[in-house]
């Protein structure tokens, strides 16, 4: 199955998403067929925070209308934070779309973790995973959600992270954990893996990221159909 990624929203975890990907795939020993197209971070970012779903929505039509005429027989958003506005572009796109966010909650039940900490943007930290969860219970960091979800924006962007903003990421998971209940922190926004890859803790850390790779990659290998993925 062609794989088409609305990638660039922002572009390290367009990068990490290939990556992962192909890793995923090439251990198959199967080859991948993938169009990535490139949206605008900045654009995603007024839109979220402004909650202008119809807009953000009709400009993933425009990506998709190309990624359908490269060929692609389906389409992921590569950003938590950019699912803001997922059942519009659904009623708006002209290929199914794969969800990042509702394979999640089957995923940490499965796991054993009745309680996750989410870290992320701000719309997704305040409505924890847009109220998708059912199985198991989103926790935050209430009073800081607008600092964090700053920071993680200014991340994103820059396609960076530096010291300190890793820093703030681990205090934060490590609060979670010790003072909100959290069973394990789930890393909420596709970009977090600049802060917490290669970082030793002593909690669980689930990327939401891998979770939407691995059933990408088994659409790509032909091992589920788009209907076992839960596309719409």
């Amino acid at each position: 199955m062609h794989i088409g990624l609305i990638g660039g929203i922002g572009v390290a975890a367009t990068v990490v998403y290939y990556q992962r990907l192909a890793a995923a795939v090439g251990r198959t020993g199967k080859q991948m067929d993938l169009t990535i197209e490139h949206a605008d971070v900045h654009q995603l970012i007024k839109t979220n925070l402004a909650d202008d779903r119809d807009t953000q929505a009709r400009t993933y039509a425009k990506h998709i209308k190309r990624l359908k005429a490269a060929g692609c027989d389906c389409v992921a958003i590569t950003s938590l934070g950019g699912h803001f506005c997922f059942e519009e572009t659904v009623a708006l796109s002209e290929l199914p779309l794969v969800s990042a966010v509702k394979p999640l909650d089957a995923h940490f039940a499965a796991q054993g973790f009745r309680t996750v900490g989410l870290l992320g943007t701000r719309v997704v930290m305040k409505t924890g995973l847009y109220g998708q969860l059912v199985e198991t219970r989103a926790v935050e960091l209430i009073e800081e959600n607008d600092f964090l979800g700053q920071t993680y924006q200014d991340m994103a962007v820059s396609g960076h992270c530096t010291p300190e903003q890793r820093s703030i990421f681990m205090d934060a998971a490590t609060r979670l954990v010790k003072t909100a209940g959290a069973d394990a922190i789930v890393l909420a926004g596709t970009d977090l893996n600049l802060a917490f890859d290669g970082q030793t803790t002593d909690y669980p850390v689930i990327d939401a990221l891998d979770v939407h790779v691995d059933v990408l990659a088994r659409l790509a290998t032909g091992q589920i159909s788009l209907q076992e993925a839960g596309a719409e």
